[in-house]
């Protein structure tokens, strides 16, 4: 393992041990909010896998963040709580199985037309949910129990959901970054790079799509899942468009190409989300807190060009070429004497 290699693995690892710690020292919200700021990095990650691993942008990836969600909330008993060992697997197979199916058709399209109709099927998702009984309608439906795993596992008590979360969290971690590294990962980054070229060389590249895709959306799934149980409570605009949107910001905030970016951007948008919306900070301004949080991002797209996760890069270039003009200052300067 070369050191690029290890210093990005001890980033990761210093920040899950953090995120480990912090309980001990954070209060209610603190907690609450950190927990529900990793369940949208899971979510960020599982979306990081077909934009930045694949090179396919949806704008649809909430309808399985949502079916992942309602499923958990459907299929739990009204008298006790339900079975964890159920409930989390029928919802990352109904988000998998929906996302097979959405990706079985759209990805016979490509670029702007993919995009269109990803979004389509994820509004067929959210009309379904939002204008049926079968959702609960505007309304939502609440989850009467959290699951549990008999008397071992009860996601019920705050403290136990956050650090299930976060162990989700590092889960999904490896194994997208143990993907990234096979031989699956490689021809998906070849996909990205030049798909043509990886069809010419006798991959056929529709199967390997669609495996991403359906991963991806199962990935959302358990994202979903984890939301549902924190806040015991789904609705309509879980599949809308909007959160589509929220999650694709939070990767190219982070970096696109990064595992590391996604978890960087969905902990900077949240975050500034909340600093935007702190009326202690802004007062009477706090209300527009859409209109700071849209010229910050667009500030950091127009500066950092890489995301946050390329910023020591942009710094050690930017030292290294004034190291290299004062040089050369030197060097023009001794000819000159």
């Amino acid at each position: 393992m070369d050191s690029n290699n290890r210093s990005k693995l001890a980033f990761v690892g210093a920040c899950l041990l953090l995120l480990a710690l912090y309980p001990m020292v954070g209060g209610k919200f603190g907690v609450d909010l950190v927990s529900k700021i990793m369940v949208y990095a899971i979510f960020a990650l599982s979306l990081e896998l077909l934009v930045g691993g694949t090179g396919l942008v949806c704008f649809g990836h909430a309808a399985f963040f949502g079916i992942g969600a309602y499923t958990v909330v459907l299929a739990s008993p009204e008298s006790d709580p339900g079975s964890l060992a159920l409930l989390l697997p029928a919802s990352i197979v109904a988000a998998g199985l929906y996302a097979l199916a959405v990706g079985a058709l759209s990805l016979r399209t490509k670029g702007v037309y993919f995009i269109m109709v990803t979004l389509a099927f994820a509004q067929m998702a959210y009309y379904v949910v939002h204008d049926t009984p079968l959702g609960g309608g505007t309304d939502g439906i609440y989850l009467n129990f959290k699951p549990a795993l008999g008397s071992v596992l009860d996601l019920g008590s705050s403290q136990v959901l956050y650090y299930f979360t976060l162990g989700a969290l590092a889960a999904v971690f490896a194994f997208l970054a143990l993907v990234s590294r096979s031989r699956f990962g490689r021809a998906l980054a070849g996909i990205r790079v030049n798909e043509p070229r990886m069809r010419a060389t006798g991959f056929s590249t529709y199967p390997y799509k669609l495996a991403a895709f359906t991963v991806s959306g199962a990935l959302a799934g358990l994202a979903g899942f984890l939301f549902a149980v924190q806040d015991g409570y789904v609705n309509p605009e879980m599949l809308s468009w909007h959160l589509s949107g929220s999650v694709l910001i939070m990767i190219i905030l982070g970096g696109i190409g990064h595992l590391r970016g996604a978890l960087i951007g969905a902990f900077a948008f949240a975050l500034l989300q909340e600093f935007f919306k702190s009326e202690a900070i802004f007062g009477a301004f706090a209300k527009y807190w859409h209109l700071g949080l849209g010229l910050t991002i667009i500030a950091s797209v127009a500066l950092l060009p890489r995301g946050l996760v390329g910023v020591p890069g942009q710094v050690r270039e930017r030292l290294m070429g004034r190291a290299s003009r004062r040089a050369e200052t030197a060097e023009a300067q001794d000819e000159l004497a």
